[in-house]
């Protein structure tokens, strides 16, 4: 008799601890949690009952007790499979579950005092003669239980039936002593292969929320970059210059920066994220011309003090527009980053530059590659108011400017690879 209670102390101990981990887990919703908290506990109940019936300890004065317990224990058992499928969220869980119960409580209270099913004497308990119709109804639930275990699994992506084929066989092995052999090791059994379930299934929740996540993060990414190529075209919409600029900068930095690696410089923080994003979001480096008028913009000369102190207002009201456009739809380290390119990519590395006059390394490491590229693409390019210039010129001009206007590590990275530069319309 110490073998029953003890596997009764088991599987209560089970359940209770899966009755706190559901409590505490935050990724079921309360519905949810009530029927995972409801199956378990009945569970609990039918062992402990089971426990009252077989324990050794049989007192013919609490037979009448202990025939209301095994009542309610044989119409609550059947209902173990239904309630669990419901806790798994097939619908209208509720209402079968409700009407297998009470099928299965009338059955036990009208077979009750004819001792059809079971029965207590002075000696203990015993099978009825009828004790069949509760296996009926047991393994109509247990049936029940498989089948909606695989229209359950169904839902997800990467469903494991052999998972589902050794919850079924440990679900067996516990009832078919019972059926045979009348071994009650039937709840331990159920409450194993409830717990099986119940991170079986979690499981698959959890690959496919992971699975979830990474499609929406793709569709944000999708809508991110739209979001960029649009804001990008208006700009070009304005300034006829810009749009080759613009695909022409997007190559040169990520060019810049694969080459930085390679070189061996500033590799702590050039790694892919660093070289995607900077690819990605060179486009907004001069969305803050936006505001810059016409005549300033589109003049065909060299600008007035007056008007290039107007048009250096576009890097620090380009990082403003990248906050406003991009808050609320990505990560903190994409808007830093875009932001960053937006503002800081005419710093100088002496100090000299705007908007903010930063020095070295005090210049965020996107805006010292962006500004090579930037300056790069422009001596080479025909604008409305120079001609194109040839990029041994170009070449020579950023070295010049190396350690004033740029990164000297930067500017030995990029003549160290003058071909591949050379050649960036053929890329």
């Amino acid at each position: 008799m110490t073998f029953y209670i003890s596997i009764t102390i088991i599987t209560e101990i089970l359940m209770l601890t899966m009755i706190f981990h559901v409590i505490g887990y935050s990724g079921f919703v309360k519905g949810q949690k009530t029927w995972y908290i409801f199956t378990f506990g009945c569970i609990m109940f039918c062992s402990a009952a089971e426990c009252l019936v077989h324990c050794g300890y049989y007192d013919p004065k609490f037979k009448i007790i202990l025939t209301l317990v095994t009542i309610i224990q044989f119409s609550l058992a059947p209902l173990l499979g239904i309630l669990f499928i419901g806790a798994l969220g097939l619908k209208n869980q509720r209402k079968i579950g409700i009407v297998f119960l009470i099928m299965s409580f009338i059955v036990e209270v009208v077979c009750a005092p004819f001792k059809a099913i079971f029965y207590f004497n002075d000696e203990g308990y015993f099978r009825g003669e009828f004790f069949f119709i509760y296996s009926i109804f047991f393994f109509a639930s247990l049936v029940y239980l498989i089948v909606c275990m695989f229209i359950v699994g169904r839902r997800f992506k990467k469903r494991d039936f052999s998972t589902i084929l050794m919850i079924l066989a440990i679900l067996i092995s516990g009832i078919l002593p019972m059926a045979i052999n009348k071994l009650n090791v039937a709840y331990l059994a159920i409450a194993v292969s409830s717990c099986l379930c119940y991170i079986y299934y979690n499981d698959l929740v959890q690959q496919d929320i992971k699975t979830e996540l990474i499609n929406n993060q793709e569709k944000m990414t999708s809508m991110q970059t739209h979001m960029i190529s649009g804001l990008a075209n208006v700009i070009e919409n304005r300034d006829m210059d810009t749009g080759e600029h613009i695909v022409r900068t997007s190559m040169l930095v990520r060019m810049l920066s694969e080459y930085a690696r390679i070189d061996g410089v500033y590799v702590e923080e050039i790694d892919d994220r660093f070289i995607d994003l900077i690819y990605t979001l060179a486009p907004m480096h001069d969305v803050g011309k936006i505001i810059i008028p016409d005549n300033i913009l589109k003049k065909p000369g060299r600008l007035t003090d007056e008007e290039f102190e107007t048009m250096k207002k576009h890097a620090e009201v380009g990082g403003d527009v990248v906050k406003e456009v991009l808050s609320g739809i990505t990560d903190e380290q994409y808007l830093s980053f875009a932001a960053d390119l937006s503002t800081y990519h005419h710093e100088w590395w002496n100090g000299l530059g705007y908007p903010k006059g930063l020095r070295c390394e005090e210049i965020p490491l996107c805006a010292r590659i962006m500004a090579i590229a930037d300056v790069y693409d422009a001596l080479i390019s025909e604008r409305c108011y120079k001609k194109a210039m040839k990029p041994e010129d170009a070449f020579r001009i950023i070295e010049e400017e190396s350690g004033t206007h740029f990164d000297p590590k930067l500017v030995k990275v990029f003549l160290n690879h003058k071909k591949e530069f050379k050649n960036i319309d053929k890329e």
